[in-house]
């Protein structure tokens, strides 16, 4: 049976990172003298540490102490929304504080090289471009942060793994999959592809609200880790009390939620009652009709319930980000203001996790508030 490991960590202090991370990594003997781990973080964008929009530095610098002390070399990388370039990566490593985990003694990956693969075992995703660091390690190791998502409800361990595929095709892939449940799914494909050996959550600091780039830190004092991404983010959303999680459904309708336990302490325990969610659609009219009828009513509700971005003018900087990443190309600049054409839009909430100050957010349509209020 699956184990997910659950350790109190009250900060970030060097040695209190070490002493979690030994307890959630469980039987480290796999890592072998002269083998090259690569570490996976969460780099959405380049943020100081204290906001939470990144896997912690320290968190990252412990582990990579912990590897090397048994022999290994370790390389740490991700791709950032944006431009995968040498350039753009050393930025975003500079502006998250990893100078950090390069003293540790890992490299900071700008191998900034893709390649395309064959995935016929994937679910939805039978060809994709990832990056090929990836391909230079002995073993993978996905070390995330636990975040809100506009789209997805929670970023944890399987959706962390987006960050495989170069940043700016991003945009694509949310075109390609423009259905959330499709976008879900084919973001259960990833870890099945890639099968790190471990996977790790930062929540000593998580992030509620408007995640994943301009929410709130929250403090939950907690660092997890298993060798099942899907396990792990079940108890990830149990934490936050987000029952609506895209991916995590996606998984268990293809049967990827193994049995598990946790060890470490009691989830309820730790649960966090007030914990602050996005809005997702609601699923009050899923499967009422049978047939082509309920599939257009479904359709029909769901245009109806589904939260939208929608922009807090006053924070707006006028900086074009959100229109220039929009895989649909919903929106445009009036007035040096995005104008969202909702007829256009996908609901992939790109313009709301990379918009700099926070001006955009997930919001609930007036039928929902009405239907469901909270």
């Amino acid at each position: 049976m699956v184990q997910v490991r659950l350790q109190p960590c009250e900060d970030y202090e060097m040695e209190h990172c070490r002493q979690a991370l030994r307890a959630v990594c469980g039987d480290l003997n796999w890592v072998k003298p002269g083998m090259k781990i690569g570490i996976k973080v969460n780099l959405v964008s380049g943020a100081a540490p204290e906001k939470a929009v990144t896997t912690h530095p320290a968190m990252v610098a412990a582990l990579t102490q912990l590897l090397r002390e048994r022999g290994a070399s370790v390389v740490v990388g991700d791709s950032p929304g944006g431009l995968f370039t040498p350039a753009f990566l050393q930025r975003i490593y500079h502006l998250s504080g990893y100078q950090v985990v390069e003293q540790a003694g890992a490299v900071l990956n700008t191998d900034c090289a893709v390649r395309e693969t064959d995935f016929p075992q994937g679910a939805v995703l039978h060809h994709f471009t990832y990056t090929a660091w990836l391909d230079s390690c002995d073993a993978l190791i996905n070390f995330c942060k636990l975040k809100t998502h506009g789209m997805m409800g929670m970023t944890a361990a399987v959706k962390n793994l987006f960050g495989t595929v170069p940043g700016a095709m991003k945009p694509e892939y949310h075109f390609r999959f423009s259905r959330r449940e499709d976008f879900a799914k084919m973001l259960t494909d990833l870890p099945c592809y890639f099968r790190p050996r471990l996977h790790l959550v930062d929540a000593v600091t998580a992030m509620e609200g408007n995640g994943p780039g301009s929410g709130d830190p929250r403090h939950l004092g907690l660092v997890l880790g298993s060798e099942d991404p899907f396990a792990l983010d079940e108890v990830c959303a149990a934490l936050i009390g987000c029952d609506t999680v895209p991916t995590q459904e996606a998984a268990r309708s293809l049967g990827r939620i193994p049995a598990y336990t946790v060890t470490g302490g009691d989830v309820a325990a730790y649960r966090v009652p007030d914990f602050v969610l996005p809005p997702l659609g609601s699923t009050l009219f899923r499967s009422v009709l049978p047939g082509k009828a309920g599939e257009v009513f479904g359709r029909i509700a769901q245009a109806a319930l589904s939260p939208h971005p929608a922009l807090t003018a006053q924070r707006c900087i006028g900086c074009g980000k959100c229109a220039s990443i929009c895989p649909a190309k919903a929106i445009q600049l009036v007035n040096r203001k995005p104008k969202i054409h909702r007829k256009i839009c996908i609901g992939c909430f790109c313009c709301q996790e990379f918009c700099p100050v926070g001006a955009l957010e997930a919001r609930r349509t007036p039928i929902a508030r009405l239907l469901s209020p909270r």
